[in-house]
């Protein structure tokens, strides 16, 4: 069986020791109501093959969820 993880996001990437680290993120509430805060749950370390490999991966992504219209690119600012 595998284990499936949820983030909410990716908090930061890190390049140290010859490999890419991401450090993925979860919003916590907070007790006054304000805004939630992130909080660093998971960490995933791989070369930069790899890290290549994933970016190839989430790009191809982003290209189907702009045919399929649930992402819509942003235009650039006139300036």
């Amino acid at each position: 069986m595998s284990k499936e993880i949820f983030a909410d996001g990716i908090g930061q990437i890190h390049f140290a020791g010859a490999m890419v680290r991401y450090d993925f993120v979860s919003l916590q509430p907070t007790e006054d109501g304000k805004a939630p805060t992130p909080e660093t749950t998971l960490r995933v370390v791989m070369p930069p093959q790899g890290f290549l490999a994933a970016f190839n991966s989430m790009q191809q992504m982003i290209d189907k969820l702009l045919d399929a219209g649930i992402l819509q690119k942003n235009e650039p600012a006139k300036k």
